[in-house]
């Protein structure tokens, strides 16, 4: 059983009773973020999220397993390549970084890859800010394999892992993410390249808040290295992205989450999210927070499935998609949409009730219009009937023209 809350309860206390006393925390990744940011207003998220509760069991708990995720395959043909562009020291990711962003600087030769070992998030932190303090005044080529950087998510610390950073001798620093999906001709698929896009916005973000504790504060540069293999070998290549947009977007969507602390004060006492409690209390759990389900939670949230069957039974605007409900304004459910499309509720003067009515009424004129459209049916006409049928009434055949035969048509599907 959880530990009973008590006034004055710290957030990493009260976040670990959410999470459950014997249940370690999962850290938050940049993919999590940038999943998150895309979904600002789901308070169900920010909270699981921000306790570091496994999305992926809860879901197994709640019978809507997941099939969100990366395969085993994927994930060991990725770090395969990974290795692969990092071997000797960085040389050839250097190399890449150097021919796609900073042609004017000298070609990096001898390279520094500082160790960033220490114990704990905290500490790993704590040495990559000092590793970025000294190769910013290095004025050298300067590699950081994996560095951990954190970011304040919605009043909690969110630990970030980059597949590397680099230092330019101009003391500028660079994000490089590694892909294994392949890069042919010169471009990748666009949704992919979209998708790392917005995990580097993430990684940005931290590093700027890294670099705005140093004097002279350095520059983050906003093109991030995308390395992918070429073609169809495992030849690395790379393309650099332009990343301002993401940068901005996920700004602006972090900076609107809830503030995980006021989810937390506004959950019953005694709430837990631990995989293995009995369904119903860890379903009453998990519903006591709201959710914003949309479709595309159903490619980035492994509760997809969950809040995808409660929007649905609920009859939620929602799982139609965010278009359709910002379209609907304060009609919330489907079946307030049918009964001010029908007339029968629904404010006149509201622009949403008064084209929902002029819909329905085009439908029905239009079903209307069809034989057997009353019916649900209707019948095809072949094109001399439709000739014969738009002829004038007292337009008729001359004698001895023969005419073309009548023909049953068969119904229309």
């Amino acid at each position: 059983m959880p530990l009973p809350r008590t006034p004055g309860t710290a957030l990493r206390q009260r976040l670990a009773e959410l999470r459950g006393p014997e249940v370690p925390a999962k850290a938050l990744d940049a993919r999590a973020l940038a999943a998150l940011a895309a979904n600002p207003g789901c308070k169900r998220r920010a909270i699981l999220d921000g306790a570091g509760v496994n999305k992926t069991a809860l879901a197994d708990a709640l019978g809507a397993p997941s099939a969100f995720g990366q395969s085993q395959f994927a994930l060991t043909r990725g770090n395969a390549f990974e290795a692969k562009v990092k071997a000797d020291g960085g040389a050839e990711l250097l190399r890449l970084v150097h021919e796609r962003l900073d042609r004017s600087a000298e070609p990096p030769t001898g390279a520094h890859v500082p160790d960033l070992t220490a114990i704990g998030p905290e500490g790993r932190t704590a040495r990559t800010a000092l590793a970025l303090r000294e190769a910013t005044g290095a004025q050298g080529w300067t590699l950081l394999d994996h560095p951990m950087l954190a970011l304040d998510v919605a009043g909690s610390a969110a630990f970030l892992e980059p597949d590397a950073v680099v230092v330019h001798p101009d003391g500028s620093w660079t994000v490089v993410e590694i892909k294994s999906f392949p890069m042919l001709d010169g471009s990748a698929d666009p949704s992919k390249v979209g998708a790392a896009a917005r995990q580097a916005a993430v990684y940005v973000l931290a590093l700027e808040e890294v670099a705005a504790r140093l004097e002279p504060v350095p520059k983050v540069r906003h093109r991030v290295l995308l390395v992918c293999p070429k073609d169809f070998s495992n030849l690395p290549t790379a393309s650099a992205v332009d990343i301002r947009k993401q940068r901005a977007v996920t700004a602006r969507q972090l900076a609107r989450l809830t503030r995980i602390q006021d989810i937390a004060d506004a959950l019953p006492d005694g709430t837990c999210f631990a995989p293995d409690l009995p369904a119903a209390e860890l379903t009453a759990a998990v519903e006591s927070v709201p959710a914003t389900y949309a479709p595309e939670c159903l490619s980035a949230c492994e509760l997809a499935f969950h809040c995808r069957d409660r929007s649905r039974a609920a009859g939620a605007v929602t799982s139609l998609g965010r278009s359709v409900r910002a379209e609907l304004g304060g009609l919330t459910t489907v079946e307030d949409v049918l009964a001010a499309a029908r007339g029968e509720a629904g404010d006149p003067d509201d622009p949403a009730v008064v084209a929902l009515r002029r819909a329905a009424e085009l439908r029905a004129e239009a079903l209307g219009a069809v034989p057997g459209g009353a019916a649900g049916g209707c019948r095809a006409m072949s094109v001399p009937s439709r000739r014969a049928a738009a002829a004038p009434p007292h337009v008729t055949p001359a004698r001895g023209v023969p005419t073309a035969p009548r023909h049953e048509e068969p119904p229309c599907h």
